[in-house]
C-alpha cells in the first residue's frame, strides 16, 4: 500500500483558528495513524495580506499542541519559479493559453451569460486564437466544455459537476503571479500529497483542480471534505460564538490534549466515546467515522472537556504548564515534588490552568489575605481557644504526615469535645483565606510545620 501523504495549508493573514486547527488535526492524525507523511505549506501567495507575523504565529499554535510536520514548512511564495516551469507545460500542451480580454470586457461577458439564461463566466473568446504573451494578458487554463467532472469524495460520496457550468478559469494573472487553484495542485503534485482533508467549503474548487491534475497526468489525490464547524446558532464560526485563536486557549488556561480530542469530536465519533487522549485518537482515527453534519462549537463542552483532562493529566505534566500561570500572578513556583503535590490537591477541583492558578496561591508566600466573610464567620474570638491548642499539638508532633496531622486534629476532638468541622474550619480560614479548599490534612502536610503555624499565629492576631 502506497504511503498516506498529507498536507496543511494555512494562508498567513492571521492566526490559526478553531476550524484551521481541526483541519490541520485531521490531517495529521490520519497520517500518523497509517505511518504515513504530514506536510505543512504556508500559502502565503496573497502577498497584501500575507505577513510573517501570522506564519509564527500559526506555527507557534501547531507546535502547542503538539502538530508536528515531516516536510516543511514550506513557502508558496518561495515557489514562483516552479509554478512558472507549470504554466508553461500547460501552454505548450494545449490546455491553457493567453487571453487579452480586458476585465470589463470579462464582466460583459458574465452579464450576457446571466441574461441569456445561463452562467456568469468568459466566453472562450481567447480560447483558439493562439495569442502570444503580452503585457496584460493573462493565461487561462482550456477547460472541456461538454461531459462532466466527478470529486469521488471520501466523505460525500460522488459529486457530478458539469463541465458546461464552469468556464477557462486563470491560472496566471497579467503580472506572472499565479492563481489558488493552479498552485495548490502544483502544489500538491510535486510534494506527493496523495490524501487531501479539508473543510467542505473548497468542494465548490475540486472540479477545477480535478481538471487540472488530469491536464497535468497526475493521479488525483483521495479527497474528503468535512463539514464546518459552526457557533451554536447554526452560523458561520466566529469570534461572537467563543471561538478565537489557538494561542487564545493556551492562555485561558487550556490544556493542547484537551483541546484537540475536542475539536477531533466536532465532525469526528467513535461509538459513544468523548474523552480520548493522543495515543487514543491516534489509533483510531479513520476516514470512516467523519460525520455528514456540521460540528458545533460549545464552550461550555470544551470547558468541561478539559476539567476532565486536568484531572487525568501528570501533577509532573501539568507543573510545567502551570509556572507561567503561577508567575504571571508574581508567584516564581519551580518543578518539583511541592508544586506536584499542590496541583494534585487541585487538579479535581479546576476547570483551566488560571483556575488552579488562582485556588494556589495561598500556598505560597508568608502571609494569606482573607476573604471578608470567612474571617467575620470562622475567625472569630471563640475560634482563637481551639487555634491556641492546635499550635500547641502541630508544634509538637515530629512526624508531619496526614496520618499523624489526622491523630491530632482526634485528640483535638477529645479535648474540646467539638466536631471536625467546627475545627477545620477556622483553622481553613487561616490557612488559605477561604472556607473552600483542598482536604484540611493535605493542605496542612503540604505547606509544612514552619508556615501552617506561622499563618495560625497570623489568625490568632487578627482576631485579636
Amino acid at each position: 500500500m502506497k504511503q498516506i501523504i498529507t498536507r496543511f495549508p494555512p494562508s498567513p493573514t492571521g492566526y490559526l483558528h478553531v476550524g484551521g486547527a481541526r483541519t490541520a488535526l485531521f490531517n495529521w492524525l490520519y497520517a500518523r495513524h497509517s505511518g504515513g507523511r504530514f506536510v505543512l505549506r504556508i500559502e502565503d501567495t496573497d502577498q497584501v495580506r500575507s505577513t510573517q507575523e501570522s506564519a509564527d504565529a500559526i506555527l507557534e499554535s501547531l507546535e502547542w499542541l503538539g502538530i508536528d510536520w515531516d516536510e516543511g514548512p514550506y513557502f508558496q511564495s518561495q515557489r514562483f519559479h516552479i509554478y512558472k516551469e507549470y504554466v508553461q507545460k500547460l501552454i505548450d500542451s494545449g490546455h491553457a493559453y493567453y487571453c487579452s480580454c480586458t476585465p470589463d470586457q470579462v464582466e460583459e461577458m458574465r452579464k450576457k451569460g446571466m441574461a441569456a439564461g445561463g452562467k456568469a463566466k468568459y466566453d472562450g473568446t481567447c480560447r483558439e486564437k493562439g495569442l502570444k504573451k503580452g503585457e496584460n494578458t493573462v493565461v487561462r487554463f482550456k477547460a472541456p466544455l461538454t461531459g462532466t467532472t466527478i470529486l469521488e469524495d471520501a466523505v460525500k460520496g460522488n459529486i457530478v459537476f458539469q463541465n458546461s457550468d464552469l468556464d477557462d478559469f486563470i491560472i496566471a494573472r497579467s503580472d506572472g503571479t499565479p492563481t489558488y487553484n493552479f498552485v495548490v495542485v502544483v502544489d500538491d503534485i510535486t510534494m506527493n500529497i496523495n490524501t487531501i482533508i479539508r473543510g467542505d467549503d473548497h468542494v465548490s474548487n475540486t472540479p477545477k483542480q480535478i481538471m487540472l491534475y488530469k491536464a497535468m497526468g497526475s493521479p488525483l489525490p483521495l479527497f474528503a471534505h468535512v463539514p464546518m464547524v459552526l457557533g451554536k446558532d447554526k452560523t458561520r464560526l466566529s469570534k461572537r460564538h467563543g471561538a478565537m485563536s489557538v494561542t487564545a486557549y493556551r492562555d485561558m488556561g487550556y490544556l493542547p490534549d484537551a483541546l484537540i480530542n475536542y475539536l477531533v469530536r466536532l465532525g469526528w465519533s467513535f461509538g459513544d466515546q468523548e474523552f480520548f487522549t493522543r495515543s487514543d485518537l491516534i489509533e483510531k482515527f479513520n476516514l470512516e467515522n467523519i460525520g455528514h453534519a456540521a460540528g458545533v462549537f460549545d464552550t461550555d463542552k470544551l470547558m468541561a472537556l478539559n476539567a476532565d483532562h486536568i484531572k487525568a493529566a501528570a501533577p509532573s505534566d501539568l507543573s510545567k504548564l502551570m509556572i507561567s500561570f503561577l508567575k504571571a500572578k508574581g508567584i516564581e513556583a519551580q518543578e518539583g515534588a511541592f508544586l506536584e503535590s499542590v496541583i494534585k490537591t487541585l487538579a479535581p477541583r479546576s476547570k483551566t490552568l488560571i483556575d488552579m492558578a488562582d485556588a494556589a496561591m495561598f500556598y505560597f508566600g508568608d502571609k494569606v489575605a482573607y476573604e471578608e466573610a470567612a474571617a467575620k464567620k470562622f475567625l472569630t474570638p471563640e475560634a482563637s481557644d481551639i487555634i491556641i491548642k492546635l499550635i500547641e499539638k502541630l508544634a509538637a508532633l515530629e512526624d508531619f504526615s496526614e496520618k499523624s496531622l489526622e491523630g491530632a486534629f482526634v485528640a483535638l476532638m477529645e479535648e474540646t469535645g467539638l466536631k471536625l468541622g467546627k475545627i477545620a474550619q477556622p483553622v481553613r480560614v487561616a490557612l488559605s483565606g477561604k472556607t473552600a479548599s483542598p482536604g484540611i490534612f493535605e493542605i496542612i502536610e503540604i505547606m509544612g510545620k514552619d508556615r501552617v503555624v506561622s499563618r495560625l499565629k497570623d489568625a490568632l492576631a487578627f482576631i485579636r
